[in-house]
């Protein structure tokens, strides 16, 4: 990627060759290229939100930047690119989405989340420390920009504009005005199960902001929660747990289970550790953000449950699913299942039978299927 500041080498996490996708876009090279020619000052505290794979704060490094993320890939990402490029350990500070706020920020930088949901969290968070000398830039593809994105900004900071479009990315302008009354945050949100799903009904989710469905129980889930295997006294993994309902599900039916919840979201573990405590739930549970089943020893595991995402971004990927069922396939013992839910026009059972040499259908209807795959 070409910069002011030199020509930073970037890849994704993990740095796979097959995979061809771009560690930055054209919202990033726009936003780049403003701070350039305005001369933007890049002194005092820099804050970078939402940096998707470290291209921003890999190209401001010298500047010593903090990068706020959701995402544990993105952070990996960050990390990797930065250490390619040179730059010495602790010059950008990494923080996520569910640490402490920076107490000063004199720069804002924000590269718009896909959920205008962790837009309005995060901002609401950063918010206290923003002063009205601040200097805040949004960017974002103009599919990604819509007039409630500029209305969170606006309600949050203060007066908001934005760019022309360039390259089919556009910027955001927000004038910060620190007497502007705020409205209090509504993150995280709360909500009552129904009934009819099993031992997780009428049990109440706790959801933090950008995680999927946040407001309700979304319908794979739903579907999956009606066909869940008897998981008995077995190592289970709730994989890409989400909200952690379907893993909370397993912990109340069969409480000598041992749970994994992963996720490579904070935000998405944070929930599902707060939605397993307020159901009660006892027996043993762990709560781990990280790429998929990365750590976890090979042949150590009897149940894997996943519902997995097909989008990286606003990329559609079928690499994250294929890195989730071989992850899950190393880790399982002998006779281990894979439990697999997901929309049938996907085709997740052509995937399965390459990897486990076969594949079970458990359940379905017209949009959904349930996948059963045994390591031999």
């Amino acid at each position: 990627m070409t910069t002011e500041w030199g020509e930073p080498v970037l890849t994704r996490f993990p740095d796979d060759p097959r995979d061809r996708l771009r560690a930055w876009d054209a919202s990033d090279e726009y936003l780049l290229a403003h701070l350039a020619e305005r001369r933007v000052p890049l002194s005092g505290a820099v804050v970078v939100l939402g940096d998707r794979w470290g291209a921003l704060v890999t190209a401001l490094a010298a500047h010593r930047p903090t990068q706020l993320t959701d995402s544990y890939l993105g952070r990996e990402a960050t990390r990797a690119n930065l250490a390619r490029g040179g730059v010495e350990p602790g010059a950008v500070r990494l923080l996520t989405t569910q640490d402490p706020p920076p107490e000063r920020i004199d720069v804002l930088l924000v590269r718009v989340p896909k959920s205008l949901a962790l837009l309005e969290d995060q901002l609401l968070r950063l918010a206290p420390a923003v002063h009205e000398g601040t200097v805040v830039v949004g960017t974002g593809m103009v599919k990604e920009i819509h007039t409630s994105t500029l209305a969170v900004f606006e309600r949050v900071l203060g007066p908001t504009r934005t760019s022309l479009a360039k390259k089919k990315a556009r910027l955001i302008f927000c004038t910060p005005d620190p007497a502007r009354p705020r409205p209090a945050n509504p993150w995280p949100l709360s909500y009552r199960l129904p009934d009819g799903i099993g031992p997780v009904s009428g049990r109440t989710v706790v959801n933090h902001a950008g995680v999927f469905c946040a407001d309700r129980l979304d319908i794979g889930t739903r579907f999956f929660l009606q066909h869940l295997p008897d998981a008995g006294a077995r190592k289970v993994v709730d994989l890409g747990c989400g909200n952690g309902v379907v893993g909370t599900a397993v912990a109340l039916a069969a409480p000598g289970a041992e749970v994994l919840f992963t996720d490579e979201s904070f935000q998405a573990v944070a929930s599902a550790e707060a939605t397993y405590r307020a159901s009660g739930a006892g027996g043993n549970a762990e709560f781990r953000v990280g790429d998929g089943l990365a750590g976890v020893p090979d042949d150590s595991v009897d149940l894997v449950l996943n519902n997995p995402p097909f989008h990286s971004h606003q990329a559609t990927t079928d690499g994250t699913a294929w890195r989730m069922f071989s992850g899950a396939r190393r880790a399982l013992r002998p006779g281990g299942e894979l439990w697999v839910v997901g929309n049938r026009h996907l085709g997740y059972h052509v995937k399965l039978r390459r990897l486990f040499g076969n594949s079970e259908l458990v359940a379905g209807d017209p949009k959904f299927v349930i996948l059963r795959a045994v390591k031999r």
